[in-house]
């Protein structure tokens, strides 16, 4: 038998594999195709201070490998999700959840942390700072390591549990931007966020998507993000979620032996919607062909 156990900043998950926010939703669409609480945990839908509708439609773009979506934070609002989607999650799903928030200012990303960390499902806060700084002229929070340190420091201020802070492959450095946070007090990083995309139709000669470019995701990126969760668990102190591209159980192994302690799954559960019980049902498998009986212990083992 092998132990896919592992401990992620003090949350004990039965495996690493986890839903990556925006992929599953609240659960609730998945939970009829099989048995979520499989999982190690999931991150549930990107969550703001208010409602948002979202970007114009067309949204998404196919690529050969990937896709490109700009869907614009659409979400209810946290009010919304505390009310209404936190205690019907309850009813299919028996494990603490990550909790993915995002907001455009400072205060924004306190606010909301501050009210979901109080709620007894939310294990772990994960806070996208690949969001435009409305009051820093619209660059994102993640592409400057005191911006980034800025949101770490306000968030950690108003909330108790573990913070892990969602970073943007879109910058020069990871490195300094990753240690900035982890001074600030971050619990932990996931990386990588999407990475800027574009596609043009040549017939009309647009842009596919509405808003001309969008965050690409998908088979393609997974060696940038293998190459970043190396980096950046050599270079800080606190457990990284690797996440970009992971569709199979051997990535989730790669992406564990480069540095990761947990693996989020994105785009592959928009193609496959088992795709994460297809990874935890193989990862025992391919654990024995390569004589791995704890998974834990190849977390970082790459030189």
């Amino acid at each position: 038998m092998v132990d896919l156990s592992v401990n992620l900043a003090g949350m004990e998950m039965d495996n690493p594999v986890v839903p990556a926010s925006g992929t599953f939703g609240f659960g609730n669409e998945f939970k009829d195709f099989y048995d979520i609480n499989i999982l190690g945990s999931f991150s549930f839908k990107g969550t703001t201070k208010d409602a948002r509708f979202g970007n114009p439609t067309p949204r998404i773009a196919e690529c050969k490998n990937g896709m490109i979506n700009a869907v614009g934070l659409q979400n209810p609002g946290v009010h919304h999700v505390i009310e209404y989607e936190l205690p019907e999650m309850k009813k299919y799903f028996h494990k603490p959840v990550i909790a993915n928030v995002s907001g455009f200012s400072v205060e924004d990303y306190a606010y909301t942390c501050e009210l979901l960390d109080k709620e007894e499902q939310v294990g772990i806060l994960e806070v996208n700072v690949s969001c435009p700084n409305v009051h820093g002229g619209g660059m994102s929070f993640g592409t400057s390591p005191e911006a980034a340190a800025e949101v770490t420091k306000a968030v950690k201020a108003v909330t108790t549990k573990p913070v892990f802070i969602k970073l943007s492959p879109n910058v020069t450095d990871i490195v300094s931007i990753a240690k900035a946070c982890e001074e600030a007090g971050a619990d932990g990083i996931c990386l990588i966020n999407t990475m800027l995309g574009m596609r043009v139709d040549i017939k009309r000669r647009q842009p596919v998507i509405a808003n001309t470019m969008g965050g690409f995701s998908g088979d393609a990126i997974f060696p940038v993000a293998v190459r970043m969760v190396y980096q950046v668990s050599k270079a800080c102190n606190v457990p990284v979620m690797g996440c970009g591209g992971v569709s199979t159980a051997k990535d989730v192994i790669e992406m564990m032996m480069a540095g990761a302690t947990a693996v989020q799954v994105g785009a592959a559960n928009l193609v496959n919607p088992y795709a994460c019980k297809d990874i935890i049902e193989a990862l025992p498998i391919e654990c024995e062909k390569l004589g791995i009986n704890k998974l834990s212990d190849i977390i970082g083992v790459v030189d």
